[in-house]
């Protein structure tokens, strides 16, 4: 089984992309080929169908290889819920907590679950394509290490380290990572990309030539900024702030970044729309007060977010939306925010105790220690839709009230004002079908292009690896990833 490892010189610097655009690139070829990633920290997470969870972008990459996503793709992942604490995810399911306090005690124990996840993924393909996570050249965080240096070494996996070239100093961030490693770790990379360039490659031939004569690694490419990226889900909350298209005369959908935002790609195909401004309101300003929708997002930590909005003054504004005729959709913690009150009698995401909601919806909320992970199928507003559950809690309503969606087997899901304006669901991904999208959109005004966004991502990844067959040397990124098995 070959394999290759893709490490950065820092966060966002696109591993995340050029892993699934060679994914889809290696799978046009006619190759068996999964995506891995040791450990992943993001709240941006998709369900499995081995019912757990991974993070969102390993999903996309087993979409890219054309393969169903599975635990073993992302064998852990931490969802930060706190300033200094994360919930630990291994093999899809819960189990724990790691703080400040025992974070490298704790991670370096778990470094036999992703090499039993890594034998797994051997077994079922030709080659296998990984992503690290943040830097090897975060030396501070090297002992007990899974994520970068740790695992290729302990998998004995070469690596390619990527720079992005867009945010500056790319020969410095590349020959510099070559400067800070040890010997032993260095001697794993053998190969470098730069990523994210504008204009004319052929004016960076000397940097090029540079930084291989700098660090003894060959270059496998330059890639350019590319549009097909846009319209990816992406899985950093650092990008939120890009996110806002500007100008026209186009309907705004305003959301708000709580800080513990999660799963925003559901926001997504919303970007297609042509007619949909979709303005990502960051903290200290106001919500739009000519916004005709208002989305509540998904939340790693509902209380704590609850809260922060107060502080904020946006439960002001959403009040006040909604007082005008304005529409709001809440999204699984969003849902559970629109109602009465949301409790925590167990600690669950912090101190026990129990917070009040917006009130806009006949809804209570208890937090459990139960996760609840499972696909989805239904109808709402009389259309139909896929998507999936991911939250810790259980909702009451009024008996009788009108339940936003209906699932498969006639299970209702969520619930309406008796107004219509307000609009709650534990469904995440439920605005990438068109037919419902349409249909929400509709209700204030816009026609909706009725376009299922599942087709604008995979057409996406099809153009990044056209891209990618032009710009890198994927000839010989194959027969370095063969090494691996010797």
């Amino acid at each position: 089984m070959a394999a290759v490892m893709f490490q950065g010189t820092g966060s966002d610097v696109g591993k995340s992309v050029l892993v699934a655009g060679l994914c889809r690139a290696l799978a046009n070829r006619g190759l068996r080929v999964l995506p891995f990633k040791p450990q992943n920290m993001s709240n941006n997470a998709a369900v499995t169908v081995d019912g757990g969870e991974i993070g969102r972008a390993q999903a996309l990459q087993a979409l890219a290889a054309r393969a169903e996503p599975h635990t073993d793709m992302n064998p852990v992942l931490l969802k930060p819920q706190g300033d200094r604490t994360s919930q630990l995810i291994v093999h899809g399911q819960v189990r724990g907590t790691l703080g400040s306090a025992n974070y490298r005690e704790g991670r370096r124990g778990l470094l036999p679950a992703v090499l039993e996840s890594w034998q797994r993924l051997q077994d079922r393909c030709d080659m296998v394509v990984v992503e690290g996570a943040g830097s090897p050249a975060e030396i501070n965080l090297r002992s007990g290490d899974i994520a970068n240096m740790g695992f290729a070494r302990a998998a004995q996996v070469p690596v390619v380290l990527v720079g992005d070239i867009d945010r500056g100093g790319v020969i410095a961030s590349l020959v510099g990572t070559r400067a800070v490693l040890d010997a032993d770790d260095a001697a794993m990379i053998r190969g470098f990309i730069v990523n994210k360039f504008r204009g004319d490659p052929h004016l960076f031939a000397d940097g090029y030539a540079g930084i291989e004569a700098r660090t003894g690694w060959r270059g496998y490419g330059v890639v350019p900024w590319l549009p097909a990226v846009a319209l990816l889900p992406s899985e950093d909350a650092v990008v939120l702030e890009r996110r806002s298209a500007a100008g026209g005369e186009r309907t705004i959908v305003a959301c708000p970044m709580l800080p513990r935002i999660a799963n925003f790609d559901d926001l997504d195909p919303l970007k297609s729309e042509p007619d949909v401004q979709l303005v990502m309101v960051p903290p200290g300003t106001p919500l739009p007060g000519d916004a005709a929708l208002i989305v509540i997002p998904g939340s790693k930590a509902t209380v704590a977010d609850m809260a922060f909005m107060r502080q904020q003054g946006w439960d002001i504004d959403i009040l006040a939306h909604h007082r005008r005729g304005g529409m709001v959709l809440g999204l699984c913690a969003g849902f559970q925010m629109l109602g009465r009150t949301i409790a925590d009698p167990a600690g669950i995401e912090g101190p026990a105790g129990t917070i009040a909601g917006l009130g806009l919806l006949e809804a209570d909320t208890v937090l459990t220690t139960r996760k609840r992970l499972e696909a989805v199928h239904g109808i709402a507003l009389g259309a139909p839709f896929q998507g999936y559950e991911m939250h810790m809690g259980r909702t009451t309503t009024p008996p009788n009230s009108a339940p936003f969606a209906r699932l498969d087997g006639g299970t209702p899901d969520g619930l309406v004002s008796a107004d219509g304006l307000v609009m709650g669901t534990y469904c995440h991904g439920l605005l990438a079908s068109g037919a419902l999208r349409r249909a929400l959109l509709t209700r204030v005004g816009v026609a909706g292009n009725g376009e299922d966004h599942g087709q604008v991502v995979d057409a996406a990844l099809d153009e990044l690896a056209r891209d990618l067959e032009q710009h890198l040397d994927i000839d010989a990124l194959v027969s370095l990833a063969a090494e691996a098995r010797r």
